[in-house]
């Protein structure tokens, strides 16, 4: 169910036009979500018609909609897209032709196929280019913006879009607004946290995420379809919500079940059945990511549980991991050791680890994290294996 948020879209557009008296947000926007929140939701049915009210020119793309591309690509494609919708060549041209074939005439002739390639223009030149045939602001938003720290185009490509806003931008004038959005906040102050960062000394915000106006909006639709219950208990079910995260897709389903005439409460209400479900919920997905975990190779855990230890602090190789390796062993364990568990955690499916361009390491799902830290505070970790322990055996590491 769509839930609008009018008043943050609109709040965020006066951010990124440079209108807010306070924040950096028009030299670039970095918000930071936990997957199935809504952000994607936000930004595609908020923000975006939000700009577009304003005059702005957008164009959208989700890094995460072909993993297969590189997002170099898949950035350049949506600048090329949102082009050719707005100097009208999206009908049949495109359609027969392709983008390949597609080339813009103006101060520049663009071969829309090649932006950001060695042969075509620049992304900077397109951009500018975007701007003065649009006569309006562009804005690009990137959701999942930290999958660009995964290839090299995917940086270079980060790197042409602050070239771009620098060239488009003038004090009391943004021409060009960015907004990058993730749904792992550690990953994406990659993008700006250090002296090589592509937006150093830009700031990541955590985007708000749905609170009790949401639950209110819920209950209110609960009574109009089912006036029987007009007295819903909305703490009971924000605190439902809480405990899915504030996902709203499962809080969703599991309203609707608890809703159902086939379901039988037996003299409960259905908020508590929806509490119960999330409860259920949760105990299954720390239960899975257990299981997962101990069906990881020792050395494999290990390298795992360094990882989430330590954070960007991750060294792989370095002497004080190859110690706590060989501490959970009990075994040998050599760089080249480590190296091959690492790069099985990565070829996993779904990846357990995630690895940037330039060789940082992270966990895949931020999840993880949050189970890890959960149980180091209950003193619960690691997770017991029910098996006897094992001798280490070398090719678990693919030795």
């Amino acid at each position: 169910m769509y839930f609008p948020r009018e008043a943050l879209a609109k709040e965020l557009v006066a951010q990124l036009s440079g209108k807010a008296v306070f924040g950096d947000a028009h030299n670039g926007l970095f918000l930071a979500a936990p997957r199935r929140t809504g952000k994607s939701t936000f930004l595609q049915s908020d923000l975006v018609p939000a700009l577009q009210r304003e005059g702005v020119v957008v164009a959208y793309v989700d890094l995460w909609a072909d993993r297969r591309r590189d997002p170099g690509d898949l950035i350049s494609a949506a600048v090329a897209r949102a082009f050719a919708a707005r100097t009208g060549l999206l009908g049949k041209t495109l359609q027969n032709a392709g983008l390949e074939s597609v080339t813009i005439p103006g101060l520049l002739k663009i071969d829309l196929s090649k932006i950001g390639k060695v042969d075509g223009v620049t992304l900077p030149d397109a951009l500018r280019e975007f701007h003065a045939t649009a006569k309006a602001p562009v804005a690009l938003i990137i959701d999942e913006a930290q999958h660009s720290l995964t290839s090299d185009a995917g940086e270079a490509a980060m790197a042409a879009l602050k070239s771009a806003r620098d060239q488009l931008n003038r004090p009391g004038e943004v021409n060009l607004m960015l907004v990058m959005s993730g749904s792992d906040r550690d990953k994406l102050l990659r993008l700006v946290n250090t002296n090589g960062a592509p937006f150093y000394g830009s700031q990541v915000s955590r985007m708000p995420l749905l609170g009790q106006d949401f639950i209110d909006h819920i209950a209110r639709l609960v009574i109009m379809q089912r006036p029987e219950l007009a007295s819903v208990d909305a703490a009971l079910l924000f605190e439902a919500f809480e405990r899915f995260g504030r996902r709203p897709q499962f809080f969703m389903e599991a309203l609707g079940q608890s809703l159902s005439p086939l379901l039988d409460l037996q003299g409960g209400s259905f908020e508590q059945a929806v509490l119960d479900a999330a409860s259920a919920r949760l105990h299954a997905e720390q239960a899975q990511m257990e299981s997962e975990y101990l069906a990881l190779g020792s050395l494999q855990r290990a390298v795992l549980w360094r990882l989430l230890e330590q954070g960007p602090r991750f060294r792989p190789y370095d002497g004080d991991a190859l110690g706590f390796y060989r501490r959970q062993v009990s075994g040998r364990v050599t760089a080249q050791m480590a190296q091959s568990a690492l790069e099985s955690l990565r070829e996993r499916i779904p990846a357990v680890v995630w690895k940037s361009a330039r060789g940082e390491y992270s966990v895949d799902d931020t999840a993880m994290h949050m189970w890890y830290e959960q149980r180091m505070q209950q003193g619960s970790w690691p997770p017991a294996d029910p098996a006897e322990p094992q001798a280490f055996e070398s090719h678990e590491a693919g030795e």
